[in-house]
């Protein structure tokens, strides 16, 4: 029995490590999913053996299953693509509460003097999953615009939160070395929560997904020391996949960016600056161009080449199958069309990608910054599509800019640049975009929908 039951743990090891594969392209991330789901089904299956349950306890993990399957099914069903990042939090931080619950009961069995080796990894869980979920909670708050997205502060802060960790800490201290009693191991799981609160409260809305990422990989190393603790295997392998994957991709978003880690997470970035109005070196207030649909509809429909530059306004107006009817409309007078994804446009990687591959647009047209930049100075219109930040020229010539070195999409080389937003208001940088007021660049004002709807007629009518 315990033979078939390691052998199972391997196999639903190996089809965590294919899903996390699967996932790393749009092309295979839905049988990425699957793929893992798979993994954990027999995961699952291959752990209640081990747990000799009561037939009471068997009801109640039946119910718990049954629950947590509708929530997870007809919450991921339901949730629009633009919410994906808050759902990601949300689900994120019950599976950090969940590690450190597991591991508070794990305590209360050792008794008083358990061995370091019990208790150490249940402490550990305790604290990081404790700080994951609360700080995934005021994530998922700020996305989803029950709180404020701009960063909370106040003097002092950093003292305040460096004194809970050192708290944390003698706490963390006392359970191993004195005594493992209720009190310590209880008030150490509600100081952590206060450090995930005070830890996120200070992070703008624009930093949010690498702070979702950052807290997604604490939740793995949770998970993964309530695997030692427990003796699971599956949860050992499943938690450090996560740990992994998620420190790695906290890294690839922070670089995307141009900034630190720590610039990140304790630089406040993204609250609203003085003076974004746009003026002159005169101190005049400086004007755009802008065009009607029929204008930009010629402009366009008599272009050898476009590129659009889709962003978290396309996302937000949910114009990603209007974005692809204007690329086919394009592409049937002879026009090349591609797609020009930024790493960190919208609010999570790959969230530009999914939501285009949901309007069916080829994978092959879907182009990694890397591999695009070099042709918009070949291309004759770069379309963007609700993205600023991203496109900002200030972040290559503006050494006092908060988002100079972010490397950037190349769409001022454009021959022509039509620049799709719904008003001025900067993005989430705080800070007024140069590109609007480029020699090539011509406004389009409205909502994302509703213009690249009047740009497939205009071009059909061209």
């Amino acid at each position: 029995m315990n033979t078939i039951i390691a052998l199972a743990y391997l196999l639903a090891a190996a089809l965590f490590i294919l899903g996390l594969k699967q996932l790393s392209s749009p092309k295979g991330a839905r049988n990425g999913n699957f793929t893992a789901a798979a993994g954990m089904v027999i995961a699952l299956g291959a752990t209640v053996p081990l747990l000799h349950f009561t037939k009471a306890g068997l009801e109640i993990t039946a119910v718990g299953l049954v629950i947590g399957t509708l929530i997870g099914t007809v919450g991921a069903r339901m949730v629009r693509m633009t919410a994906i990042p808050q759902m990601v939090a949300l689900f994120n931080g019950v599976g950090g509460g969940a590690a450190a619950l597991v591991a508070v009961a794990e305590l209360l069995k050792f008794g008083v003097h358990p061995p370091l080796a019990e208790v150490f990894p249940s402490v550990f869980s305790i604290v990081i999953g404790s700080v994951s979920f609360a700080g995934s909670m005021v994530a998922f708050a700020k996305l989803q615009e029950l709180m404020t997205g701009t960063p909370i502060t106040y003097p002092g802060q950093q003292i305040v939160n460096l004194l809970l960790a050192a708290t944390i800490v003698g706490f963390a201290v006392a359970v191993l070395a004195v005594a493992s009693i209720p009190f310590s191991f209880i008030a150490l799981m509600v100081l952590a929560l206060v450090l995930g609160v005070a830890f996120v409260l200070p992070i703008g809305g624009a930093d949010m997904p690498v702070v979702i990422s950052l807290l997604n990989a604490c939740t793995g190393l949770a998970v993964a020391a309530s695997g030692f603790t427990l003796n699971n295997f599956a949860l050992i392998v499943a938690g450090t996949l996560v740990g992994a994957s998620g420190s790695l991709l906290t890294k690839l978003m922070s670089d995307a960016m141009g900034r630190s880690l720590g610039n990140v997470l304790f630089g406040a970035f993204g609250q609203v600056r003085a003076g974004v109005t746009a003026v002159g070196s005169g101190g005049q207030a400086r004007s755009v161009r802008s065009a009607s649909a029929e204008d930009l509809g010629t402009l366009l429909a008599y272009s050898q080449r476009v590129i659009i530059v889709p962003g978290y306004g396309l996302a937000v107006a949910q114009a990603q199958h209007a974005a692809r009817e204007l690329a086919d409309v394009l592409e049937k007078r002879g026009v090349e069309v591609e797609y020009a994804i930024h790493p960190v446009a919208g609010r999570m990687p790959g969230h530009m990608n999914v939501l285009l591959a949901e309007a069916n647009v080829p994978y092959e047209q879907l182009k990694e910054m890397d591999q695009v930049n070099d042709d918009f100075k070949n291309a004759d219109v770069a379309l963007i599509v609700g993205a600023n930040d991203v496109v900002n020229p200030a972040a290559r010539t503006t050494p006092g800019s908060p988002i100079y070195g972010m490397p950037i999409l190349n769409a001022d080389q454009a021959k022509n640049v039509i620049f799709m937003k719904r008003s001025m208001r900067p993005g989430f940088a705080g800070i007024e975009n140069e590109l609007m007021y480029g020699p090539n660049t011509v406004m389009f004002f409205g909502d994302a929908k509703d213009s690249l709807t009047k740009l497939v007629s205009a071009v059909k009518a061209a």
